[in-house]
């Protein structure tokens, strides 16, 4: 396949983007890098917050993929300096810092899952720690860079400028992350940052630092939103709305499952970030069978990440479970011979928090054992052999 012409590739990269700030800019790093047969370097900041890799990551990385697909260099910052201020971008009350522990455990998760979607070959990819570089400022340095911007400035943030009003208490370090997330820039010189949309203040604040310091600025390409599964905020794992990279495809907590929990309403957001399927054509999709593409955006994200027969024995799985069987793979669980009352037994199984809660979902009807809805309080199930639990659409397999 030929590669497109930088009309259609600024045209492609439109389709994922809320803004591209300046358009015009990205144009002229474009047509200077076909001329200079130089490839531009695309940054990607991700603070490892915790293990898992999101299909809101996926979002920004999936335009950093078709950047490489066009031979140019992809950057990620793996920001276990930054991890330890924390990113108030988008949160209303001060982020929890961690420990250097934690931060390194979920960094080497975080290298293994963005080749999932990022080319690996080093021409193409680029892997560094801001530790690198910001490790080394001291105390000076940090006033330096804070000089940089004032108080007024900083407070314009929509996040900072909400709690504000709110009288929700601001920490002065989480001043001082725009600065490192901007300084970052400037430390690798990026030629384009990619960021969700709510880091267009951090990304501007990289671009505002390279051109003091005598470059022309990143070009700053922020996604929208991808909505989690809450069908309300962000994607995040803080919030645990999220579907990883990582997920398996089926089970009780799977990419199939999970998918298929999202509102019809969300499906445009899904098809729009995640696919490459024409709009026009998951529209129509949409509107003549919701059910049916939603099935398909599942299908969509399993082949992604787990290849095509994965995708299909999820299907079918989701496809028994709706027809009320039991999966062929489900989680097995001892919990001795017994007996046992049903209700405790769930909560063994993981299906229930409290035993309470196991007696709410008997009362609604929502146990069966073996395929027999469970009415009765006081049932008790002595093991002999291996026993099937469900509880609504899901299912564990009980062993003495």
């Amino acid at each position: 396949m030929s590669k497109p012409t930088i009309d259609q590739q600024i045209e492609q990269l439109r389709r994922r983007s809320e803004r591209i700030l300046p358009e015009e800019h990205l144009r002229k790093k474009l047509e200077a890098s076909v001329r200079n047969a130089k490839p531009l370097r695309i940054k990607f900041g991700m603070d490892p917050t915790a293990p898992d890799v999101t299909l809101g990551h996926a979002v920004p990385l999936k335009i950093i993929r078709q950047f490489q697909d066009w031979g140019h260099k992809a950057v990620i910052i793996i920001g276990d300096y930054t991890a330890r201020v924390g990113d108030p971008s988008g949160r209303n009350t001060t982020r929890p810092m961690l420990t250097g522990e934690e931060i390194d455990r979920n960094a080497v998760t975080y290298l293994n899952q963005i080749t999932m979607i990022l080319r690996s070959d080093p021409a193409l990819l680029e892997v560094r720690r801001n530790s690198e570089w910001l490790g080394k400022m001291d105390l000076l340095d940090i006033i330096r860079l804070a000089a940089k911007k004032t108080v007024g400035q900083m407070l314009e943030r929509d996040t900072f400028a909400q709690r504000h009003k709110a009288g929700v208490e601001i920490r002065i370090h989480e001043f001082i992350y725009p600065l490192l997330q901007g300084w970052d820039s400037v430390c690798i010189d990026a030629d384009v940052e990619m960021g969700g949309s709510d880091q267009l203040f951090n990304n501007l604040v990289g671009r505002e630092f390279q051109q003091e310091a005598g470059g022309d600025g990143q070009v700053v390409i922020v996604t929208p939103l991808l909505v989690g599964l809450d069908g309300v905020n962000k994607m995040s794992k803080s919030k645990g709305n999220y579907i990883g990279l990582t997920d398996a495809p089926s089970g009780n907590d799977g990419m199939f499952g999970k998918t298929m929990s999202i509102s019809d309403g969300l499906m445009d957001n899904y098809y729009q970030l995640l696919t490459d399927i024409p709009e026009s054509q998951y529209k129509a999709d949409i509107a003549r069978d919701p059910l049916s593409a939603k099935m398909a955006l599942a299908r969509y994200i399993i082949q992604w990440f787990h290849g095509p027969d994965a995708a299909g024995a999820a299907q079918a799985e989701w496809d028994r479970r709706r027809a009320g069987q039991a999966p062929v793979d489900m989680a097995e669980v001892k919990v001795g011979a017994g007996p046992h009352k049903i209700a405790p037994l769930l909560v063994k199984a993981g299906l229930a928090a409290s035993n309470s809660e196991g007696i709410r979902k008997i009362k609604e009807g929502a146990v069966q054992v073996d395929g027999q809805k469970v009415s009765d309080l006081q049932q008790e199930v002595a093991l002999t052999g291996a026993v099937v639990l469900k509880l609504g659409r899901k299912f564990v397999k009980i062993v003495p």
